[in-house]
């Protein structure tokens, strides 16, 4: 087959005790997954559905175990937040899973920003438009190594926390979300058949906020090593 011009190589995740990259297909994201936030940023946080946006696979950036991330500020806005989250990574494909076989189609779990000009965020959501503006843009999505499940676990009540400058911004539990991880797969794939290659980011605690050049965040979920990621 040929094609008009190469298509781009698979955005590749390193695999922590492999030398195999988890190629991404897409990114899943689920929106106010936590009750502390859905009231921090002014919603009842009443467990209604589940509502996902979605990432672009290339939105992905990928940073090994031990160093920091160099992101660039993006451009078009002037109020940047950083969302820590758990981020589960698919390894078997399904469509309408049963929730007591969720956890079957996990390959593993890593830690990741759901970067969000909040700014366009808010402007979007005010008129009824779509986030991708504040949401799916460039190196919006760095993700630190892939741990197998085999090696974690479920992660069902991890510590998952996020600290800027040193300084605790995030800090909560797995055990707070709205919709556990099984539930997320379950309902997320009534709509979408989930493939080998997703990644499921699965909302963040309370405590987002703002970053600007110069800032490092450092992040991490406990079983999953950390995050470090710094403004430039």
């Amino acid at each position: 087959m040929s094609y008009v011009f190469q298509p781009a190589p698979p955005v590749g995740v390193p695999v922590v005790g492999s030398d195999a990259q988890f190629p991404v297909r897409r990114v899943y994201c689920v929106g106010r997954n936590y009750a502390a936030h859905a009231r921090e940023m002014g919603f009842d946080p009443d467990r209604e559905p589940p509502f996902f946006f979605c990432k672009p696979a290339d939105a992905v950036v990928p940073v090994a175990e031990g160093s920091t991330l160099d992101l660039a500020y993006p451009s078009q806005t002037s109020n940047l937040h950083y969302e820590i989250e758990l981020v589960v990574a698919i390894g078997k494909g399904g469509f309408e899973i049963e929730q007591d076989k969720a956890l079957e189609h996990v390959f593993g779990y890593a830690v990741g920003l759901d970067m969000t000009r909040r700014d366009l965020q808010i402007q979007m959501r005010e008129v009824g438009r779509p986030w991708e503006l504040g949401k799916a843009f460039d190196q919006s999505a760095p993700i630190g190594p892939i741990y197998p499940a085999a090696q974690t676990g479920q992660l069902d009540d991890a510590e998952i926390f996020l600290k800027v400058n040193g300084a605790d911004k995030q800090r909560s539990t797995t055990k707070a979300l709205i919709w556990s991880v099984a539930e997320t797969i379950a309902y997320l794939s009534k709509y979408f058949r989930l493939e080998a290659g997703d990644l499921i980011y699965t909302g963040t605690p309370e405590g987002v906020g703002a970053v600007k050049p110069g800032d490092l965040m450092e992040g991490g979920v406990a079983g999953l090593g950390g995050l470090s990621v710094k403004m430039k």
